[in-house]
């Protein structure tokens, strides 16, 4: 597909994900990056009642507030 179909297509809103490679696609910032905190048992207990009362994991948890603080601190 040329280019000027490619734009034409998309200006139209129509679906251009035919086109696209996405096998090699990255979301720049969001690469994983393994970390390790040490926490007290008495913060573990209470992160995992409250992972627990959201159905989620602990993970998700504390990746979930950590966000929520950041982009308040932002």
């Amino acid at each position: 597909m040329k280019t000027s179909e490619f734009d034409r297509r998309f200006d139209h809103g129509e679906d251009i994900s035919d086109a696209l490679d996405l096998s090699q696609a990255v979301r720049p910032g969001l690469q994983a990056k393994r970390v390790n905190v040490d926490f007290p048992a008495w913060m573990v207990e209470s992160l995992d009642k409250q992972a627990a009362h959201l159905g989620v994991s602990r993970q998700s948890l504390i990746k979930m507030w950590l966000s929520e603080r950041l982009e308040k601190t932002a």
